[in-house]
């Protein structure tokens, strides 16, 4: 497996005041604004991204976002393992995103993505 960037999503109850905060505050370069969600850099190759959602810990909520060259070569490793948490990869058009998840043991979704558009790391 080869992981080449890492992003991590969580929720937030306002995205302008987050954003003001790691933008003007941190100095943390925007490395895209997706509407409801923003993700910015946070090194060579870490990112964090907060999107507008309500502010509560449920299942489901944080994902831990690896992104892969190849999307379906991990999910048919991962499928073969068998007991896994595992939803096949779909198209997400709103966020030009093609993924999979797994969840840990601790139910935190784990997404491998890959995006449909080229993006300049």
């Amino acid at each position: 497996m080869n992981i080449n960037k890492q992003i991590i999503f969580l929720p937030t109850n306002d995205l302008q005041k987050t954003t003001h905060f790691y933008k003007n505050l941190l100095k943390f370069e925007l490395f895209l604004d997706q509407g409801d969600c923003v993700i910015f850099k946070t090194c060579e190759n870490g990112y964090i991204g907060f999107c507008e959602r309500p502010l509560k810990m449920i299942e489901g909520k944080i994902i831990l976002t690896l992104i892969v060259d190849n999307v379906d070569f991990l999910y048919e490793k991962y499928l073969s393992i068998g007991n896994l948490a595992i939803t096949p990869p779909t198209t997400n058009q709103k966020y030009r995103i093609y993924h999979f998840f797994i969840k840990d043991p601790n139910g935190y979704s784990i997404e491998f993505q890959n995006f449909l558009d080229e993006v300049n790391w």
